[in-house]
């Protein structure tokens, strides 16, 4: 990675694009089946979080897409030149959830561009701030979001970023499941928020072109059934800010063990790999109905 280089890539930042869309019923109700709800949000409730991930979808040409299956780079995101590409994390503060039925738009900037070099080589950090407006331009939600490009694996799929067990929580769970993700999970979740990316239903690439050992199960996916673990086992909650962090990928076919536990306003939920390693943790502030709040107690 040449100064010449890193530099290119940083004369994208302040980048913006806009994206319009309405927070359908439809597509709220989709994503109710595709996590094996038995109820749907109706128009006009709250969007449960992180649903709004589902909407603001750039909607690529087929000619402006990726050999991987991503927009095409060099547009609105940076043109980096390593083939592998993660969202590694967001930090979110909601000043209030989307209403289903409303419509909204989103205002994304590239904030910046950095370059580090790690175990596994050149890496490449891009954040992006998304802010969800509604149709009077008031900010609903603001979310920066943490994209990392890296080097091709080896003969083994990449570990994490950083120690996978450093964030590990050290607080006894309150309410867990297992579920175990398939193809067919994965192709609906991709099919939903409009992302191309072939590790997430495109097994031949994901093993022979990126070394995955099977299908990577989605990073928004997983937060998102950690945080339906949350509605599941809290009733209803308002949730005023999270932050998610991967640490580790899952496959399908893999089961992972999903926890959480709650502590005032404070809100931990982790995913663990079938080796016990932390893949995932939400660090969220809610407010809970104490009256449905921890039913296992």
């Amino acid at each position: 990675m040449t100064a010449l280089d890193l530099a290119h890539l940083k004369s994208w930042i302040g980048r913006s694009e806009v994206v319009e869309d309405r927070v359908d019923v439809h597509r709220a109700a989709q994503m109710a089946g595709a996590l094996g709800m038995t109820e749907a949000p109706a128009l006009g409730d709250e969007l449960p979080m992180p649903w709004h991930w589902l909407y603001f979808q750039p909607v690529p040409h087929r000619d402006n897409t990726g050999q991987d299956g991503h927009p095409a780079r060099g547009d609105f995101l940076p043109p980096v030149p390593l083939p592998r590409r993660m969202w590694a994390g967001s930090d979110v503060v909601c000043h209030r959830a989307p209403q289903i039925g409303e419509q909204a738009r989103r205002v994304s900037r590239v904030e910046s561009v950095e370059h580090k070099v790690g175990r596994s080589g050149d890496l490449v950090f891009v954040t992006v701030v998304h802010t969800l407006q509604d149709e009077h331009e008031r900010s609903v939600l603001e979310e920066t979001q943490h994209i990392v490009y890296r080097e091709a694996a080896g003969a083994a799929a990449p570990a994490a970023t950083g120690s996978p067990d450093r964030d590990l929580p050290d607080i006894a769970h309150q309410f867990e499941t297992t579920t175990t993700p398939d193809a067919v999970m994965l192709f609906r979740y991709s099919a939903l928020t409009f992302n191309g990316h072939r590790i997430h239903y495109d097994r031949d690439y994901a093993v022979n072109e990126e070394g995955y050992p099977g299908l990577v199960v989605h990073g928004p996916l997983i937060a998102s059934l950690l945080l339906k673990l949350a509605y599941d086992n809290l009733g209803h909650i308002d949730v005023s800010g999270f932050s998610f962090r991967a640490r580790r990928p899952l496959f399908d076919g893999a089961p992972m063990l999903l926890r959480g536990a709650l502590h005032g306003e404070q809100l931990t939920l982790w995913a663990l790999t079938p080796a016990q390693e932390l893949a995932m943790r939400i660090d969220a502030r809610v407010t809970a109905d104490v009256s449905a709040a921890l039913k296992t107690e």
